[in-house]
């Protein structure tokens, strides 16, 4: 028997990079998933691979920003699957700029992406996941912990998410949901979005070194790192463990 069986769950950002690896280790952990992302199509090879493996995955076309659009989602679960048990709050983006770079636009969109996201997200799911209890996993940053001068619009969603995940972990206690709400702040993970913000940088070589110098474990993450984070978190293994961060980064914040 997996870590997950019976359970279904929610990843969204789940077309690649971190969000496709946890819904893979998901569904060979037992769980049906609904990998989300934009639009379906960003899905299909990952739930193509999860059933090559024999899971159960299904994809779901999903702008986290939209309320609107969680609530037909949420919807839709309960429809197909009567429950929903796990939710990983992983849709998210990034950009470099300090706070004199960056306008307000892109301030205001950084917030929708990777705050207002986490926010709906939980409201939406909870509304659900009350009637059988579960947990809620919200990917945050070792950047939602300490500062950078270059992440300013990045810094704040991400601390953001990291004390409104508690806020939610004490609400769903007090109301004795049987809901768990914790964080997960990776370091630099070998991902898309690290490619891309690495290329954007005019030198990729040199800001790869520059990273990984960054850990002091001598390499960067993998997404099946924070994929096993995110198991544990959403498994029965955690069932004591609710409103707390857990820090996947290689010692990046114990220097």
């Amino acid at each position: 028997m997996g870590q997950l069986s019976g359970k279904v769950a929610l990843v969204t950002g789940a077309g690649q990079g971190l969000g496709e690896a946890i819904a893979a280790l998901f569904a060979a952990e037992g769980a049906t998933v609904v990998l989300s992302d934009l639009t379906t199509q960003r899905c299909e090879s990952g739930v193509e691979a999860i059933r090559k493996q024999g899971g159960k995955a299904v994809a779901y076309g999903l702008d986290v920003t939209s309320e609107t659009q969680w609530n037909d989602t949420i919807a839709l679960i309960e429809k197909e699957y009567g429950r929903l048990d796990v939710l990983v709050n992983n849709a998210g983006m990034s950009f470099s700029a300090s706070i004199e770079d960056t306008s307000f636009e892109n301030w205001k969109l950084m917030q929708a992406v990777n705050l207002d996201s986490v926010f709906l997200g939980c409201k939406a799911g909870i509304s659900l996941m009350k009637r059988t209890g579960g947990s809620i996993v919200n990917l945050s940053s070792v950047w939602g912990l300490v500062g950078q001068g270059e992440m300013t619009a990045y810094n704040a969603s991400k601390a953001g998410v990291w004390l409104l995940t508690k806020s939610v972990a004490i609400h769903c206690g007090a109301k004795r949901y049987n809901i768990r709400v914790n964080s997960i702040h990776p370091g630099f993970i070998e991902t898309p979005m690290l490619w891309n913000f690495l290329d954007n940088s005019g030198d990729p070589e040199g800001m790869r070194k520059a990273a990984v110098d960054l850990h002091p474990i001598g390499n960067l993450g993998t997404p099946d790192d924070i994929a096993q984070g995110a198991l544990y978190l959403a498994s029965d293994a955690s069932k004591f463990v609710t409103g707390t961060e857990l820090v996947i980064d290689g010692g990046y914040t114990a220097w």
